[in-house]
């Protein structure tokens, strides 16, 4: 849906706070965004304080001017709702609304991630100024979208969160006997009798530090309680949608989402939002993959084969460690990047940089200068005149995926509360070296969740599946019977959604699709590691290594070292016209690029195209043909062959098939090719 069907453009802009200045810098606010092609910006981000000065009074005489401003200068408006912040007023005399952290330890004004999901006083007033916005400018015909709050997320433990959380658990069990089964209370005398017996997992009950690390005794009730908080913040920002669509319900809802954020399962708040947005930071020395990996992430849980890019940075990130400069060139690469893997428009925070406070130091358009000859501007000009004659070519372009990576939020939790077999074990790790081995071979890749159909796949990676909800078994086992390949790894197929391990032995449910069991987990420490061969070379086992057992299943790869060399490492089944492979145990960069490009070769796929390494190619199929994004990450000169005829969209020149294409250090090339 994106900002909405009235909207045939690229949008390009972000975050403008024209509050934080004074009126005669508008003005020239205008004529500098005109220059540089902007033809969006997001409005009313933090202005809480400044639009409620009390309970019942609001002030909107400010706002009122810079919305008749930016449409008078033909601008949409991505109009926000201002609850990310609370005013200092409501703390005083509301205090239920600030939060309580995880050692119990109440919050009092400050910061801006503040506001108890479950407090009375937020719920009441955050949907309130919602309606009295929306109420006064419906009749705007620039506004293309609403943004409620600002990158929800944290949590609290309040009494008020106490409250909430055993209803909620009233709701999702039923009886108080449920619960205790689902969390094994019987273990170290933790039955309850009562639902008000039930505390909150944190520093005062259940959770301990360890080494720096955050553990649990129970993670079944840690695991619901992260559930829960997700679904209690949702709930916040349902509150306001809800308030926004009943007086514009043509008007698209979104807020601004954080890629890999463990905190929220943003799979479940894809639902109820009209599009996806997110805000891209990635880290100077993150890979074009792991970057790719996100955006591919938030292509997916919208279920609409696009979002927006929210926010990125046109030249330094104030938070990281080291605030390095984006180098010339980065910024238009990677907006590129994103609009590759699925983005419908490109934002920056922000627009003027602020004087004062913990982001005057943050990237913008405008730096503190106010000068338009500065290497930044000219940058984010380039790209915006390159937007502006590229018009609507890619949007509501798809991603012509045949592979899928499984990931999942749950999952995700699990793993890492989980007391044993490795502290080094991390959940995304694995999913990024599956990941990072088809994005080097140009593979199109839809990042799943649970719930999503598997027919349009011929691949789906699901490493490190740990928990097996209920019914995914034969979700899987329908898939490789009717001809998919599933390929998981070790430590899968041990619990259910609950955390409670399956009896039997492991992988669990998974046994008879993988044709395996495994008897013993042997945990390796940082600078060990066993071995295996696989297609005539040898490779790292590390981190973990499962000692299995065949049943039905092929071995493929054993181990060379230990008590357990000979035993089966990589292993094949034959499941119904599929296959389903299993890995048991976490290798190499090298291993993963060889094994996929076997398993993907083997299932009829092909990437994009063959490019160096270092060079990115990726497509969007639209109703009339396909853009090609062709993205060189290298700082060297790199050329590729072409396989058919091509217009330049930049250029606007032919290419012919066969032909040699140049892509200068961090170039971009946009390629159009017409549906057969």
């Amino acid at each position: 849906m994106g900002y909405g069907k009235h909207v045939k453009k690229i949008l390009y802009g972000g975050d403008y706070n024209p509050e934080q200045w004074p009126e005669e810098v508008w003005q020239e606010d205008m004529r500098m965004m005109k220059k540089a092609h902007i033809n969006m910006v997001t409005l009313n981000v933090f202005s809480w304080a400044a639009l409620q000065p009390d309970e019942d009074t609001y002030d909107f005489a400010k706002l009122d001017k810079i919305m008749e401003l930016v449409r008078e200068n033909g601008l949409q408006a991505c109009m926000a709702t201002s609850t990310g912040a609370h005013p200092a007023w409501m703390a005083k005399r509301h205090p239920d609304i600030l939060r309580t952290e995880n050692n119990g330890m109440k919050r009092k004004f400050g910061g801006r991630h503040n506001s108890c999901p479950n407090s009375p006083s937020y719920r009441k007033y955050a949907p309130r100024l919602a309606k009295e916005l929306v109420r006064r400018y419906k009749d705007y015909d620039n506004i293309a979208a609403w943004h409620v709050s600002n990158e929800f997320g944290g949590e609290c433990y309040c009494e008020n969160c106490g409250k909430a959380f055993r209803e909620w658990l009233k709701e999702k069990y039923g009886t108080i006997e449920e619960v205790n089964r689902c969390y094994n209370t019987s273990f170290w005398s933790h039955t309850f009798y009562d639902w008000d017996e039930i505390v909150l997992p944190n520093f005062l009950s259940e959770h301990f530090d360890y080494d720096g690390r955050n553990v649990t005794m129970f993670q079944g009730i840690s695991l619901d309680y992260r559930r829960f908080m997700s679904d209690s913040i949702l709930e916040c920002f349902r509150l306001e949608y809800d308030v926004l669509k009943r007086e514009m319900p043509d008007t698209p809802v979104t807020t601004n989402l954080m890629g890999f954020y463990k905190e929220l399962d943003y799979q479940k708040w894809g639902k109820y939002m009209d599009f996806v947005s997110w805000d891209s930071y990635p880290m100077p020395d993150n890979t074009p993959a792991e970057t790719a990996l996100n955006h591919d992430l938030m292509r997916g849980i919208g279920g609409q084969d696009s979002f927006v890019l929210m926010e990125q940075t046109p030249s330094v990130t104030n938070w990281h460690p080291c605030c390095r400069l984006k180098r010339p060139g980065v910024m238009r690469l990677l907006s590129y990047q994103a609009a590759a893997h699925g983005a419908d428009a490109v934002q920056f925070f922000q627009i003027r940089r602020t004087v004062g406070a913990c982001e005057k130091f943050h990237g913008a358009v405008i730096d503190h200068a106010g000068r338009e000859d500065t290497r930044v501007f000219r940058e984010v000009t380039q790209l915006g005149e390159e937007l502006e004659r590229l018009g609507d070519v890619f949007l509501d372009g798809r991603t012509p995926a045949e592979t899928a990576v499984l990931f999942d939020w749950d999952n995700w939790w699990a793993v890492e509360y989980s007391a044993g077999p490795s502290v080094r074990m991390k959940y995304l790790d694995a999913v990024s070296d599956y990941y990072t081995a088809l994005h080097s071979q140009n593979i199109p890749v839809d990042i799943i969740g649970v719930e999503e159909d598997l027919d349009r796949y011929k691949v789906v990676f699901a490493p490190l599946l740990y928990m097996t909800k209920e019914g995914y078994d034969e979700k899987l086992r329908r898939f490789a019977a009717n001809g998919g390949t599933l390929v998981t790894t070790y430590f899968s197929g041990i619990v259910d959604e609950h955390d409670l391990v399956l009896p039997g032995g492991y992988p669990g449910k998974l046994k008879d699709i993988l044709g395996i069991w495994v008897e013993e987990q042997d945990a390796l420490p940082e600078g060990e590691a066993n071995a295996f061969v696989y297609g005539g070379e040898e490779y790292p086992a590390d981190i973990l290594c499962d000692i299995l057992h065949l049943q039905g299943a092929g071995c493929v790869s054993t181990y060379q070292k230990d008590f357990y060399q000979g035993t089966p490492v990589i292993t094949v089944n034959t499941y119904g016209k599929g296959k389903a492979w299993y890995v048991g145990t976490r290798s190499s960069r090298g291993f993963y690029q060889t094994f996929v490009n076997d398993i993907i070769r083997e299932a009829g796929i092909r990437g994009v195209m063959e490019t160096p390494e270092g060079v990115e190619a990726a497509v969007r199929e639209t109703e009339k043909g396909a853009v090609l994004f062709l993205l060189n990450h290298n700082e060297k000169e790199e050329e590729v062959i072409l396989e058919k005829e091509y217009r330049d969209l930049l250029e606007n020149t032919a290419c012919h098939s066969q032909g040699r294409m140049v892509l200068p250090p961090k170039g971009v090339k946009l390629l159009w090719t017409e549906k057969q």
